[in-house]
């Protein structure tokens, strides 16, 4: 990542400004305004365009030391404008990223500071201390108070100990009480087309933040937090649970900052999608070395069983079955294949199953430009992390998906950094599984390509609601905190009434063309193609666009959207447009403005629901056409429908 534009302009108050009781901070284009009332406590509220966001929500973090908020001293009030050009190692949405923002810094006498900054899409705050010794964080009060009984889009947990995999439940406020609580983020409808989104971002040595119903304002989030694990237990070779946390949420050293407490702030749902505030507040990068760093697409086994058939081998865990997906990668320009679970014994990752030839496998994919990605549990891994990390690179391996972690409490969310440095020393990718949702670490740690956190297509080998209607949610929440390892590219589509949950031969819910749109609606740099290699390779002409479109991206605009309803996005990668639009259940037509196009006439592939996608979701044709910047296209999208289009100059 470098930084250019660079302008930083600083400004200390006079004493009698910090006689005032409130001090606020303005976004650069003086829509939002971020307002921090010192008193005996400290509050803040949140104003855009006349209108109340937040109310006056109470905010502090009591160590065994301090408790920040409470009887504040104010010493010293400092603002700052910042404007600086972020370019992605691994860009998500544009390959450079616009830093801009106005910060507020407040200064206390009892040796700890409250930052906020003011975006143009929204506002955050984060407490920083300044002590020598190591400190205990015993408690986190984190308010976010509205004054109308809104919608929320509601990840509802039952308990800390959790993949955050979660459906929203679209209730109202004030249906969630203090013993309720979800996963960040989560997303509050206002009484327009406004919405708040709220997460956090740069954690880091600290528990990952929940919500749950207030005890004290009837339309209010409050933030819940793991407590330090004192005590685990091991009770299956994957999940590992804590017996008995602590009374108290980290151990950490006095001199750093916690996590930001984030806000985005969207008059239209389509800002929900093109933002990047969360990695905009993430910390900086702390690896230099990254040429080696190479997103791509990849063969995946597990959701498909390894079903493979027309072979004269028995399919499964074996050798035989893995050159076959690396012969269907090759053939195709997918950069990598994962062995998922069965490659290794459970108890010990550098224990190989007999039946599976690694070094062979590791061998016949170099010679094919495959690079082989090994699946693992966490506990296994981190039972000989040095070891295993050190050993998986002289073997050749390109990375490693880790899973089951189910937990961001302090432990946890270290373990994640522990893997992710240890790896990009080795250069070694990670794809995190049974994951909490992305706070930043794949800015730190640009290896971290992608995190699942999130109700995905594996859902659909074991229940019937990973619905459309469920997809067209994950854009505007789930993926406004990053990467999501959906894995998309069914091959077997239903509708409502021919869908059946089927192990190992799963199919989705939607039509064909719903799943190749997820290949440019959902952002993942490690993106799966998850059905099997003898599926796709009876579908030519999916493989068409499967095999070129690409996984990162320099430019994306979205063009039409509405949470929950429909997406439809262009995203641009090496000076050709892909587009790709989704619908829910409800069939609905799209007029496409190509006024993004430069000058020149282009040629459009498309991709769409067929005439009978309705009754039978794997429907759907090709077609080719010329177009330019003055086109408009009319696209039909079928019940639970998608569309996608390559868009390449003359």
């Amino acid at each position: 990542m470098k930084l250019t534009i660079s302008v930083l302009i600083v400004f200390v108050l006079s004493l009698s400004a910090l006689s005032a009781k409130s001090h606020q901070v303005s976004s650069p284009d003086g829509n939002i305004t971020a307002i921090i009332h010192v008193n005996s406590s400290i509050t803040w509220e949140v104003v855009k365009n006349g209108q109340r966001i937040l109310l006056p929500s109470g905010i502090s973090l009591k160590t065994n030391k301090v408790y920040l908020g409470d009887n504040p001293l104010l010493m010293n009030v400092e603002e700052k404008e910042a404007s600086e050009i972020l370019y992605p190692v691994v860009p998500l949405k544009s390959k450079s990223v616009k830093n801009e923002y106005r910060e507020l810094n407040l200064s206390f006498q009892e040796n700890y500071q409250l930052i906020v900054r003011a975006y143009n899409e929204g506002v955050a705050y984060r407490w920083k201390t300044n002590f020598t010794d190591q400190i205990t964080v015993e408690s986190e009060d984190v308010n976010f108070n509205f004054e109308k009984d809104f919608k929320i889009w509601f990840p509802e947990e039952e308990s800390t100990f959790s993949h955050q995999e979660r459906k929203y439940k679209y209730i109202n406020l004030s249906e969630i009480d203090t013993s309720s609580f979800c996963s960040t983020g989560t997303l509050v409808e206002l009484d327009n087309t406004r919405k708040v989104f709220i997460s956090e971002s740069a954690l880091s040595n600290y528990p990952g933040m929940f919500l749950k119903g207030s005890n004290t304002n009837n339309y209010g989030l409050k933030g819940k937090f793991a407590g330090y694990p004192l005590e685990t237990k091991q009770v299956s070779d994957r999940d590992v649970k804590v017996v008995k946390h602590a009374n108290y949420l980290a151990i950490a050293d006095g001199d750093r900052s916690f996590p930001w407490r984030v806000i985005l702030i969207s008059d239209h749902d389509k800002e929900l999608v093109e933002s990047q505030l969360i990695y905009k507040l993430s910390n900086n990068q702390k690896i230099k070395d990254t040429d080696w760093i190479r997103p791509g697409k990849v063969a995946w086994d597990w959701w498909n069983d390894l079903n493979i058939s027309g072979v004269d081998f028995k399919s499964g865990v074996n050798t035989a079955t893995y050159k076959y997906y690396i012969d269907f990668a090759a053939q195709y320009g997918l950069e990598y294949v994962i062995l998922d679970e069965g490659w290794y014994h459970l108890e010990d990752v550098l224990k190989i199953k007999k039946e599976v030839d690694l070094p062979e496998l590791l061998k016949y994919g170099k010679e094919k430009s495959v690079g082989i990605i090994l699946w693992v549990t966490w506990k296994a891994l981190e039972d000989q992390l040095d070891k295993a990390i050190t050993t998986f690179s002289e073997w050749g391996v390109k990375g490693i998906k880790v899973d089951f972690m189910q937990r961001d409490d302090q432990w946890m969310v270290n373990y994640y950094e522990r893997v992710a440095k240890k790896a990009a020393k080795h250069h070694l990718l990670v794809d995190f599984h049974g994951a909490y949702k992305p706070c930043g670490l794949s800015r730190e740690y640009p290896n971290v390509l992608t995190y699942e956190g999130v109700y995905g297509l594996e859902q659909n080998k074991w229940t019937d609601d990973e619905t459309p209607d469920h997809n067209l949610t994950l854009p505007f929440i789930r993926m406004v905190a990053g990467a999501m390892d959906f894995t998309p590219g069914a091959m077997i589509n239903a509708n409502k009434t021919d869908f059946r949950a089927v192990w190992s031969k799963p199919m989705s819910m939607g039509t064909r063309c719903h799943q190749l749109a997820m290949y440019i609606i959902y952002e993942s740099p490690l993106q799966m193609l998850a059905d099997n290699p003898t599926h796709y390779y009876r579908e030519p002409e999916c493989m068409e666009f499967l095999s070129v479109v690409p996984t990162t991206w320099d430019q994306t605009k979205v063009l039409h959207a509405k949470v929950g309803d429909y997406l439809a996005i262009a995203r641009k990668k090496d000076n050709i447009w892909y587009l790709g639009a989704m619908t829910d259940w409800e069939a609905r037509n799209m007029d496409i403005n190509l006024d993004f196009l430069d000058e020149e006439e282009y040629i459009l592939r498309i991709w769409k629901d067929g005439i009978n996608a309705n009754r039978n979701a794997m429907d759907f044709k090709q077609e080719t056409k010329k177009v330019s910047r003055k086109s408009t296209l009319k696209i039909q999208l079928a019940s639970g429908g998608g569309f996608v289009g390559i868009l390449e100059k003359q």
